[in-house]
C-alpha cells in the first residue's frame, strides 16, 4: 500500500511537514507552501478585485472562470518560489467551505487532481479555522486560550480557541456582516469597491466624532448587528445632503470599530483568555488593528494581528490548518465535497 493511500484517514505526524495549501473560496486564486503550521516557504495571491470592481462586489460566474485560468500557474509559481517538487510535499490541503459553491469546485477539484497525481493525501479545511491560524504565521508561541475576532466580508465571530481543532463559538452576526456593510456604505457613498479601504481612506480626512451613529448592540451580549448602522448612515446622507462624506465615513467606520472592539474585549474579560486575535479582511482596518492592540496591552493580554497579506483570503492561513487537520485527524479522502454553508466546528 502507498503510504499516502487516501483510505488511510489515521492520524499522521509527517516528518518533513511541508503542506500545499490552496484557496478559491471567492475572488482570490491562492497558493502556498507551509512548512509544520507555521514556516511560510511561500505564498502566492492573484487577485481579482479589478474583475469585480466594476460591479461593486463579487460575481460568482467571473470568479469561477478566473479560478479556472489562474489556479495552475499560482499552484506552479508557489511550488517554485518554495524550491520544492511534488515529492517534497506531504500533503495537499485545500478549502472546501464555505464559500462561493462555483470557486470552491475550481480549487476543490484542482486539489483532488493533484493529490492524486502526485499520490499525496488531501485534507479539507474550514476557511474560517485558516483564518484562526493566519496570525500566528507570523508569530512566535500562542498564549491559550486566546479569544479570535473573526471579521470579513461574510463573517463576524468572536471565536475562542482553546486549542488547535477545538473551538467554541461565543458571538456572530444576526444581519450584515462588518466587511458586507463597509461594502454597502462605500458603494451609497460613491466610494468604490472593496468598500473597506475605501472607507478607510476617506475617514483620513474626516472627524470620527461628527456623526453620533448607532453602536447596535454594544453592551448587550455577544452578537453583532450592522444593519442598522448601514440604515442609519443612508437616512443621514439623504437628511443632510450638504454632509461631507469625509466625515461620514469617519463616523461610520468609528462605530464599527467602537462595536467590534468593545464586544472583544469583554468577551475576553468573561472567559479569562491569555490572549485576543483579529482575522479575517477587516482585520487589515488600521483603526480597528491599534484599537484591540491598546485595549489588549492595557488588559495585560497578549495580542496577535495578522500582517495585512494575511488577513485577507490566503492559501498559508490554509496550508497551516491543514497540517494541524492531517496529524489530528488524518487525510479527508478524495469523496471530500464542496460545502458553500461549512460552519465553524
Amino acid at each position: 500500500m502507498n503510504d499516502h493511500d487516501q483510505t488511510d484517514r489515521s492520524p499522521t505526524t509527517p516528518t518533513r511537514g511541508l503542506i500545499l495549501g490552496i484557496e478559491t473560496s471567492c475572488d482570490e486564486t491562492a497558493a502556498a507552501v507551509v512548512a509544520r503550521g507555521s514556516d511560510v516557504l511561500s505564498s502566492v495571491v492573484s487577485s481579482q478585485v479589478d474583475l469585480h470592481a466594476r460591479f461593486g462586489g463579487v460575481v460568482p460566474e467571473i470568479a469561477s472562470r478566473a479560478h479556472l485560468e489562474l489556479l495552475v500557474p499560482v499552484v506552479a509559481q508557489a511550488m517554485v518560489e518554495a524550491g520544492v517538487a511534488s515529492n517534497d510535499l506531504d500533503a495537499v490541503a485545500v478549502t472546501h467551505g464555505p464559500g462561493l459553491i462555483g470557486a470552491l469546485l475550481v480549487g476543490l477539484s484542482g486539489a483532488k487532481g493533484l493529490a492524486l497525481g502526485w499520490g499525496l493525501p488531501l485534507v479539507g479545511v474550514n476557511h474560517l479555522e485558516a483564518h484562526l491560524y493566519a496570525a500566528q504565521l507570523e508569530h512566535g508561541e500562542v498564549l491559550l486560550p486566546q479569544m479570535v475576532l473573526l471579521v470579513s466580508g461574510g463573517h463576524t465571530q468572536l471565536v475562542l480557541v482553546d486549542a488547535p481543532g477545538e473551538y467554541l463559538l461565543i458571538g456572530g452576526t444576526l444581519d450584515d456582516a462588518a466587511g458586507e456593510a463597509f461594502d454597502k456604505v462605500a458603494r451609497f457613498l460613491g466610494l468604490g469597491y472593496p468598500g473597506g479601504p475605501a472607507i478607510e481612506a476617506a475617514a483620513t480626512s474626516g472627524d470620527p466624532t461628527a456623526i453620533d451613529f448607532p453602536r447596535a448592540m454594544a453592551n448587550s451580549g455577544f452578537d453583532f448587528s450592522f444593519s442598522g448602522l448601514k440604515t442609519a448612515v443612508i437616512n443621514h446622507v439623504r437628511r443632510h445632503r450638504e454632509v461631507a462624506t469625509d466625515d461620514v465615513a469617519a463616523s461610520f467606520q468609528a462605530a464599527v470599530v467602537d462595536v467590534l472592539a468593545l464586544k472583544l474585549a469583554r468577551a475576553a474579560a468573561e472567559h479569562a483568555v491569555a490572549g485576543v486575535a483579529l482575522a479575517g479582511g477587516v482585520a487589515a482596518n488600521s483603526p480597528l488593528r491599534e484599537r484591540v492592540a491598546s485595549d489588549a496591552a492595557r488588559a495585560g493580554l497578549q495580542c496577535l494581528v495578522p500582517g495585512r497579506e494575511y488577513c485577507t483570503d490566503n492559501a498559508a492561513m490554509v496550508a497551516a490548518a491543514g497540517w494541524y487537520r492531517l496529524v489530528s485527524d488524518g487525510p479527508s479522502g478524495l469523496e471530500l465535497p464542496a460545502v458553500p454553508g461549512l460552519r465553524l466546528g
